[in-house]
């Protein structure tokens, strides 16, 4: 697949949604441009919104677009630059023992029943299994773009699903769930750390772990990786404090 045709946006059109609550900051409203699903979208024009600041839900490409708020800021990091801290080479070593298998990505049943433990154990809001099953499909399942999913194995035992996006150049971490139920073992710092590890061997330069919200303790995580780089006024610019 060519990468290298620079990418033109003359064909897409975009669409600002209605005011909704954030998910993020209590008591904010947000808003977001959304790539419309019918614009015909290839690798090249999604590497390209992705450095600009967009991410993808689902078949929806989007960024925060809040009009009295800037909060939310795209952040990556620059692969060959990487310097993990002892806590993340301890967290690393501690779980290398685990098996990791890329696979398309489909619906499995397995991955199914771990989201839903781990969203009712962290977040509590699904309110029965074919409910989950809608929003799993739509908010994970459903890509119009190269993505594909991260099995992690301790043994017979799936412990860790991530779903990434892949570029030219690098690969956009979309969502990662894990099993609940084992804690203090930062199953989230070690699929960080093997997914720059991976990056790595597929010469990938960068890391997109979507956005980071300074006032959302939920995304302090992703500073704790250094350095970093935000895209702050159309450029990405790097941070090592």
């Amino acid at each position: 697949m060519d990468f290298k045709t620079k990418p033109s946006f003359e064909k897409i059109q975009f669409y600002t949604t209605t005011r909704y609550t954030c998910s993020y900051i209590e008591k904010m409203d947000a808003k977001s441009l959304v790539v419309t699903p019918y614009s015909s979208i290839n690798q090249n024009i999604f590497q390209d919104l992705v450095r600009k600041g967009f991410r993808r839900s689902g078949q929806y490409i989007y960024k925060a677009n809040c009009e009295s708020c800037t909060a939310c800021i795209p952040i990556r990091l620059v692969v060959r630059k990487f310097m993990p801290s002892k806590t993340q080479k301890k967290i690393y070593k501690n779980l290398e023992h685990l098996n990791a298998h890329e696979s398309p990505l489909v619906f499995k049943q397995e991955h199914f029943d771990l989201y839903l433990r781990y969203q009712n154990k962290r977040h509590s809001f699904i309110k029965n299994d074919q409910h989950g099953l809608g929003d799993y499909n739509d908010f994970l399942i459903k890509s119009n773009v190269q993505s594909k999913l991260i099995e992690f194995w301790d043994d017979n035992t799936l412990k860790i699903v991530t779903i990434i996006d892949v570029m030219g150049d690098g690969i956009s971490a979309v969502y990662t769930f894990f099993d609940p139920d084992d804690k203090k073992v930062s199953y989230g710092i070690y699929s960080i750390a093997w997914l720059i590890n991976w990056c790595k061997t597929q010469k990938f330069k960068y890391l997109y772990l979507g956005y980071w919200i300074g006032e959302c303790n939920k995304m302090k995580y992703k500073t704790n990786f250094r350095p970093y780089e935000l895209y702050l006024d159309g450029y990405w610019q790097e941070n090592i404090t």
